[in-house]
């Protein structure tokens, strides 16, 4: 995927609008100030590695164009934090390698979250976000965490797969 990179832009209007969704919503005062969530480089990516973890899990199961859908907006956050890299002054040479330690980062965590949501384990997901999030502290704020990535897949599941592709993805705010 990380090639992927170098393709011919797929982004269309509706995945612009589907990332813009959800970086808006990782941006949320309360994961940082609230939910303790490391307001930096790193904390940011990660809330948006999340969200968008919850995008390709409400589009796994769909049949159609989900799959070039989900590719798209992959694409599209890859071509992101390219170009924040570069924003930050990271060179051309340290990119490439940056990106693609991204990438397996966000492929791990989507792999630990999907696993510990798709057997409703909430002590597991606690403990993904304890270790990838967090630095392996807990407490309420990783339950908080934890709760919402719950309530916010529950919330995607009842939204129409053609809706989401269309460009219109709903969050739900947080409890």
């Amino acid at each position: 995927m990380i090639l992927s990179l170098f393709r011919k832009n797929t982004a269309t209007e509706p995945v612009y609008a589907v990332y813009n969704a959800i970086v808006a919503q990782s941006r949320q005062r309360f994961f940082y100030a609230d939910w303790q969530v490391p307001d930096t480089v790193t904390g940011r990516f990660d809330m948006i590695s999340l969200h968008m973890a919850l995008l390709f899990r409400r589009l796994r199961a769909e049949q159609g164009g989900q799959k070039a859908f989900s590719q798209a907006v992959f694409d599209l956050f890859f071509k992101d934090m390219d170009r924040s890299l570069r924003e930050m002054g990271v060179g051309d040479i340290g990119v490439p390698k940056k990106i693609q330690k991204m990438g397996n980062i966000f492929f791990g965590l989507l792999a630990a979250i999907s696993e510990a949501m798709d057997r409703r384990d909430a002590a597991a997901l606690e403990a993904v976000l304890s270790r990838n999030i967090y630095d392996g502290a807990s407490g309420a704020h990783v339950q908080a965490l934890a709760a919402y990535l719950f309530a916010q897949d529950d919330a995607l599941a009842a939204q129409p797969a053609e809706s989401i592709m269309a460009g219109a993805v709903q969050f739900e705010a947080a409890a």
